[in-house]
């Protein structure tokens, strides 16, 4: 599949049949690798030429927004593929992949009356685009603030013994709490065991002897009880914390750590299941986007084939997905079929751009631009 096409349009001279035969067989003969197919215009509402000029002053900065949406979508759908291990597969509009979707496009009557206004046509797409936007935004942020709870509780678990959450470092057995006395943890430093060991007796009165166990250890930190009476805790955390020991606070409760235990489960399967179903949400509004993208780009074709070859619309559109290397060769195949009078419209680098044409149809002598699907 190719990832750029170009969307041109010709001037038709006699007909539109004997130019789509002289054009496909001057690229089989000169640039037999490149891929070419009609692409079905239908005949729009031309209106007034000031609805078509104002009309074309908006189309490169409206395709642009649109663009931006789809690629907006298949990023997010490349990364949640990504993160869930789903094998990724080719994106479709209503089942037919995008592009093939674009090389056989099909304008969509009931969705975009030929004989409304174009301006009309133009401002729903916008409208639909931009509330698909909107949403993604919104499922999006719902979406990231459940990982970032889920992140959150993650450092908690990961962290080093001065921050994470201890609760499932430490067994009942570990605890004595009773009318008197209370057991402490300490976050020692490794390097200060020793000292921890031979020091933490004489830290305050009242300390049980002997009472402290190391419960787990990380590259940076041990994690000790100690027990002693209650009424001197406070004194105990004070010369700990002079000596460089983090007393931790922490308070047993089985039904805490259940309760912890059952929140991770669900935001997990939360994050697992919004995943999912904002994935298929993205395939399918893609297929939208893409859809009104190409409805969008018929009508820039339109417009901008009568601003520059004139009325009645008499053009014949075209999409190509040549390769690098046989870009010069094609545009120069193009631009053999403009030279009927036409060439007058064209803008050469020093001279000024025709009104109402914007971005890369200004540069040839006959109307292109590019859609890239990635």
């Amino acid at each position: 599949m190719a990832t750029r096409y170009w969307i041109v349009s010709l001037p038709v001279q006699s007909t539109p049949a004997s130019l789509w035969s002289r054009l496909q067989e001057a690229i089989s003969k000169q640039s037999f690798d490149t891929p070419l197919y009609r692409f079905n215009v239908p005949d729009l509402r031309v209106g007034t030429l000031d609805s078509l000029l104002s009309l074309s002053d908006d189309l490169v900065k409206s395709n642009n927004f649109v663009e931006g949406v789809s690629h907006k979508i298949r990023r997010q759908i490349e990364e949640f593929e990504r993160v869930s291990g789903v094998e990724s597969g080719a994106l479709t509009v209503d089942g037919v992949p995008v592009d093939s979707y674009l090389t056989r496009f099909v304008w969509d009557e009931a969705k975009y009356p030929t004989m409304s206004p174009l301006r009309e046509i133009v401002d729903n797409i916008h409208v639909q685009v931009a509330r698909i936007e909107d949403d993604l935004k919104v499922r999006v942020a719902e979406y990231n603030n459940v990982r970032s709870q889920l992140n959150a509780i993650n450092r908690k678990q990961s962290g080093s013994l001065a921050v994470r959450d201890l609760s499932g470092l430490v067994k009942p057995e570990d605890i004595i709490m009773s009318e008197h006395l209370v057991t402490l943890l300490a976050v020692v430093p490794k390097y200060s065991q020793k000292d921890w060991l031979s020091s933490y007796e004489t830290l305050a009165t009242y300390v049980v002897p002997r009472s402290s166990k190391m419960l787990h250890e990380d590259n940076e930190y041990a994690l000790y009880t100690v027990t002693l009476f209650a009424k001197v805790a406070d004194n105990f955390k004070t010369a700990a914390r002079e000596k460089g020991f983090q007393i931790r606070d922490f308070e047993y409760s089985p039904e805490d750590q259940e309760s912890r235990k059952r929140e991770l489960e669900k935001l997990m399967q939360d994050q697992e299941t919004m995943r999912s179903s904002l994935l298929q949400w993205c395939y399918a509004s893609y297929g939208e986007v893409f859809s009104s993208w190409m409805h969008f780009c018929a009508v820039r074709v339109f417009v901008e084939s009568i601003l520059r070859y004139g009325l009645p619309p008499s053009f014949l559109a075209a999409v190509l997905a040549p390769s690098v290397k046989s870009e010069k060769k094609v545009r120069s195949i193009l631009e053999s079929f403009c030279n009927n009078g036409t060439s007058t419209y064209w803008k050469s680098e020093d001279e000024v751009a025709m009104p109402g044409l914007g971005g890369e149809a200004d540069t040839y002598p006959y109307v292109a631009f590019t859609i890239n699907l990635i």
